[in-house]
């Protein structure tokens, strides 16, 4: 088939009185070919190219599939693809889902605010970093007041109930008051379940947390995480900024004193874009609407009952502790707080024996044993004569 360029050409050639053999020579085709050519008012545009295949042809109605069940990964669904003998690649398939992605749901939410005082959002988070020079994973428990989003940051080195609640409780002092509310996702700590109808069942010792400090307890609905999003934004927040920040830790605690300190000289002075103030300026709104704080704080630590043995020791996470030597044979109930500290209590409540946990063996007060050591040294005497007889 002629070009463009041969069409203009033979046009050309004849206008200037070239012979139609003479324009066939010159071009290289027939006679025929240029008279044909000669006749029509433009050029053709060629035989039309018969599309290829796509590769992607015989699995579109698997993908739409996928799609229609909210799958819109598209690396996930390129993997179960090629478990399915595709042998095309990743961007054709991309290049059909992305026209297909305004079809989505929307997850957009409303964001709801709350009064001074009345909500208060928790959460944990996971980081990684160093302590005393060596790389361990600390757990961080982050408290927002929905109001103001003044937080508190609390690191600790386990997300169970007892470290949930003290971190509350370091989150009030750190307040200064109680919200009316304190709202927590699905966590074992906290919800044992979720019924559709019923809503939450909280876990007995989250439940006298909430009546020792008079707020109302309560959860997400499962996988509804946007629920509490201002806590979620300032757990990222944390780790975007202090762990960018501060990379090392003498210990634990100097961990918990460096959160503090930022809190202080940077969280709290961030200016919130949405409101043109900082998380302080609108805390002073909203620290008039807390509650008092009781007189005591609630005790957080662990709870357990221990038989004595005969020779007045109590077994507490695979070592041995002493007690005093008149429990022997009774039952005693221990408290351990989160810094270790062990206390033995008596049946009546009272204390009978404190002990620091340790890794080490055997721990013993040498005043629990005292009374046994004096049994043991009661040794029966007998008369030298009684020998004699029996000798004799």
């Amino acid at each position: 088939m002629l070009s463009r360029e041969d069409f203009y050409m033979i046009k050309q050639l004849r206008q200037q009185g070239a012979f139609i053999v003479d324009i066939a020579h010159q071009i290289g085709c027939s006679e025929r070919t240029v008279r044909r050519q000669l006749a029509l008012p433009a050029p053709c545009k060629g035989r039309p190219k018969t599309p290829r295949p796509s590769k992607l042809e015989p699995f579109k109605n698997f993908i739409d599939g996928k799609l229609n069940d909210n799958i819109w990964n598209a690396e996930v669904i390129f993997q179960q693809l090629r478990e399915r003998g595709y042998q095309g690649g990743r961007s054709i398939l991309r290049a059909y889902i992305h026209p297909k992605r305004r079809l989505r749901p929307s997850n957009q939410t409303v964001r709801f605010e709350t009064l001074p005082g009345q909500q208060l959002q928790h959460d944990w988070g996971e980081v990684r970093t160093v302590i005393a020079g060596q790389p361990c994973n600390v757990s961080i428990a982050v408290n927002v007041l929905s109001y103001s989003r003044r937080f508190h940051v609390w690191s600790c080195l386990s997300q169970d109930a007892e470290h949930t609640y003290q971190s509350l409780i370091e989150a009030f002092h750190h307040f200064g008051g109680v919200p009316e509310t304190v709202l927590v996702d699905n966590q074992k700590a906290a919800v044992l379940s979720h019924h559709p109808r019923q809503g939450a069942v909280f876990n007995e010792g989250f439940q006298l947390l909430a009546k020792h400090y008079g707020f109302q307890p309560k959860a997400c609905r499962p996988q509804r995480p946007q629920t509490k999003g201002k806590v979620e934004r300032m757990v990222g927040y944390v780790k975007h900024h202090f762990f960018a920040r501060y990379a090392a830790f003498d210990s634990q605690a100097h961990l918990n004193q460096q959160l503090l300190q930022w809190l202080e000289e940077t969280a709290d002075e961030r200016c919130l874009r949405q409101f043109r103030q900082s998380p302080l300026t609108r805390f002073d709104d909203e620290r008039p609407r807390l509650k008092t704080l009781p007189p005591t704080d609630f005790d957080t630590r662990y709870y357990d009952v221990r038989h004595v043995a005969c020779d007045a020791y109590i077994e507490v996470r695979g070592n041995r502790y002493s007690v005093p030597s008149a429990y022997c044979g009774q039952s005693v109930t221990i408290r351990i707080s989160l810094e270790g500290e062990l206390s033995v209590y008596g049946i009546e409540g009272e204390c009978i024996a404190c002990h620091r946990l340790s890794q080490q063996g055997w721990q013993t007060e040498p005043a629990h044993h005292r009374a046994l050591w004096q049994q043991t040294l009661q040794v029966e005497t007998r008369d030298l004569r009684i020998y004699d007889e029996v000798s004799s």
